[in-house]
Order: C-alpha cells, then structure tokens, then sequence
C-alpha cells in the first residue's frame, strides 16, 4: 500500500486545455432549437449519435452541463415522463407490441440520464419518481446489472454486465443515501471490486465481455455508455469515500499499476471511440414510422473525441481519483 501511494504521489497534477468553446456553442444551440425540440417530441434517445440525448450527455460529461438550455431541460423531462413503457421488459408480456431495443430504455440508459439531469438541477426522484426504483429492480445476484433481457433467464450462472453496471452505480451515488441506495451501492462496489474492475464475465452466456476486456484498458471519451477501467476506477472510489467504506487493495491496484504507466505525465490521452463501433442507428421519421439510416455526428463530439490527444475531462477524473485513493490510503482504508 505505501508504494502504491508513493507511485500514485509522484504523478503530477495536468491540465491539458482543449479549444471547444465554438463546439459546446453549437451544440448549445441546437439544444435551444425547435428541431431539438421536435426531435424529442419523436423520440427521447434516437437516433444516436446526433439527437438531443446524445449532445446533453456529452456537454455533462465535459462538465458543462450548466451549459444544457432549460427549454432542452424540460423537454427531455416531459418526454422520459411521457414514455408508454416505464421498465425494462424481461419477457414479451411485460410491453406487448413493442420493440424492447428500440422503443425502451436500458439500465445505461437511465443511468446515463438520471445523472445529466440531476446535474441540471432537477430533483429527479420528485420528477421521474421510477428512475431510483429501476436499479435495485434488475440488479443481479452478483450486484451487477445486464442490458440483455435473456441474461435474467439463465439459469446457473449469473451473467451481469460491466457495460450494464456502470451508469447506474454512478446515478445511485447522487443525494444522501437512503437504505434501499446504500445497498445497492454496496452490492455493486462489490461487483466492481469481484472483477478488480477490469475483467470481463467467467460465464457462458456474457462469453463475448472476456473479449471486450481487453478494450477496456484503453479510455474512451466521450464514454456515454461505454465502460474503461478509468470510469470503474473512479466511481469505485466515488463510493468508498462518500460512503465511509474501505477498498481492498488487490481490487484496484491492477488498474492503477496500468493508468499510472500509461499515463505517467498525468494527462489521460484517449485511446479508443467507443462510440465508433454502431455505423447505424434507428430513427422514428415525422409520419411516425421508424427506418434504419447511417448514424450522424455532430462538431463537439467531433472536437473532443481524436484519438492520441489528451482529455481535459479524462485527465480531471484520474487526478480526483489519485486524490482520493491517497486519502483513502492515509486513514487507512485501502487495505490489503
């Protein structure tokens, strides 16, 4: 422990600056336009990567969500309220006549959402009072959660998802912690920490995550839904700080042996887009009609995903993540 401390004291605080102030402008704008505003009124996440979800995701995810218009604020409110299926189906009876992948959300999908829009300023437990029900609802035996609906009907294995996972541990960490939260919470540290944060599933029907492990190595930004062992990282730590927890040692010095040689300088440099790897997307057309089309990007998401060039927001989050490990290592509580 006092190496890993050592280690983790000896890289240097960066701040690499990144020019997208013409960028954010431009996405604010949009969020302000009535074609945002019709485009929500269509449907409340399609199409990726270019609709009103994916520029409010991002402009929080740079901390800029004070940025996001109130009139885009209260749309995304009205229309997350207003969908007809309020719950991920497990079986076909649980929403009749609809497409799951397409016409509801997904664990990351809420988890994503719930923090943009506390982060906004809106009390989301007052407004979407389903949302803080939604995670402990599919959280699995193992405290992970899965964006597969056929993974709640295996039996004897349990096939829970780090991709699934991660968004909804983030959101439940938001507000004073009520019982229900808090176990959750401990339940999910507890995945997190059983997978030292970067390993895929053992099982056999989630066999594909042991390949997306390797990628996992690799931070992505904008992440939206995607998972890094930098995001783990930093949630984990999240958690144990504002829950007066202790961390085992051998669940994150794997990670942090790996981010302090990657990134000895202390500026995150993104490796991977992980948001690359969908060339189509769904989108409901005005006579209501959905079609499949090739995806769009739009000029912020653009500027601030290049490859090979630091990351203001990635560089933030692993320096708040060595601060916290070095306290967490100084009262104690990183142990092992």
């Amino acid at each position: 422990m006092t190496e890993l401390r050592q280690r983790l004291a000896r890289i240097p605080d960066a701040a690499p600056r990144e020019d997208l102030d013409a960028a954010i402008a431009d996405s604010v704008r949009y969020l302000e336009s009535d074609a945002a505003a019709k485009s929500l009124e269509r449907d409340v996440y399609w199409p990726k990567w270019h609709s009103p979800w994916w520029h409010m995701l991002l402009l929080f995810e740079l901390g800029e969500a004070r940025r996001i218009p109130a009139r885009a604020v209260s749309a995304m409110v009205a229309a997350l309220d207003a969908m007809p299926v309020k719950r991920f189906p497990l079986r076909p009876d649980e929403a009749p006549g609809v497409d799951p992948s397409r016409d509801c959300l997904c664990h990351c999908a809420v988890g994503s959402i719930d923090q943009v829009l506390t982060a906004c300023g809106v009390d989301v437990d007052a407004a979407l009072p389903w949302f803080r029900a939604w995670y402990p609802h599919y959280q699995m035996v193992d405290g992970g959660l899965s964006c597969d609906d056929t993974a709640y009907r295996v039996v004897g294995e349990c096939p829970s998802s780090m991709v699934g996972t991660i968004a909804p541990f983030e959101a439940m960490l938001r507000g004073r912690w009520m019982p229900e939260q808090a176990a959750f919470l401990e339940r999910g540290a507890a995945f997190l920490e059983g997978r030292k944060l970067m390993l895929g599933s053992s099982t056999v029907h989630n066999a594909e995550e042991r390949e997306a492990q390797i990628g996992w190595l690799a931070p992505c930004f904008p992440r939206f839904y995607f998972y890094d062992v930098l995001r783990g990282l930093a949630a984990l730590v999240r958690w144990a700080e504002q829950g007066g927890a202790s961390l085992p040692l051998e669940a994150v010095a794997g990670v942090v042996d790996h981010l302090v040689e990657t990134f000895p300088d202390g500026a995150v440099r993104r490796q991977r887009r992980g948001f690359a790897a969908c060339p189509m997307t769904w989108r409901k057309c005005p006579g209501g009609e959905w079609s499949r089309q090739p995806i769009e990007s739009f000029a912020l998401l653009e500027a601030c995903s290049a490859i090979g060039a630091p990351s203001a927001a990635l560089t933030r989050q692993w320096t708040a993540a060595r601060r916290g490990l070095i306290r967490l290592a100084d009262e104690g509580r990183l142990v092992g």
